[in-house]
């Protein structure tokens, strides 16, 4: 496929936009934290790897390349328009205020997702990023220590002992 995407294949680059698009999405979701930010940022993606298809090196594994292009792409969108957010996230916000009867059920399942994210960032970088990558970039465990250069079992190892803290946090909570 990649093969023919250098060759300035349409038809080879669409095949890897179809498989790779939702997952670029994903990661750009939860980079950008917001629909049209993260849309740009997956066009902005294959743009970017249509455009610079000739350097991709073959002995390079597809899916960490361009889930990475996306990562990067995705940060340079929310950096961009960050300055911006504040001024719309004001006017969003009054067509989105909940009825007096969901409140109680917003404000529990808000402060579930600040506890959990307060648990994340209390892991250890090594750890946070492997199971950020598996939940948010739905990488398997191989993907995961090709694109950061660990042995599988370093992965594997790290991904457990995250996990077995968030549950013990999660108990606590």
């Amino acid at each position: 496929m990649m093969a023919g995407v250098k060759a300035g294949s349409t038809v080879a680059f669409g095949v890897l936009y179809d498989r790779y698009c939702a997952r670029a999405y994903r990661i750009a979701r939860s980079v950008c934290r917001d629909e049209d930010r993260a849309q740009e940022a997956v066009q902005e993606t294959f743009i970017s790897i249509w455009r610079t298809r000739e350097t991709y090196r073959d002995d390079s594994r597809v899916t960490p390349w361009v889930l990475t292009v996306a990562r990067h792409r995705s940060i340079d969108v929310a950096r961009r328009n960050g300055l911006h957010a504040a001024h719309r996230a004001g006017a969003e916000l009054l067509h989105d205020l909940p009825t007096a009867n969901g409140v109680v059920e917003q404000v529990m399942a808000r402060a579930r997702v600040g506890d959990l994210r307060s648990l994340l960032a209390e892991l250890p970088d090594a750890q946070r990023e492997v199971i950020a990558l598996a939940f948010y970039g739905e990488l398997t465990h191989s993907e995961i220590a090709a694109q950061l250069g660990l042995p599988l079992g370093t992965v594997k190892g790290r991904m457990r002992l995250g996990l077995r803290r968030l549950r013990a946090g999660v108990a606590d909570v």
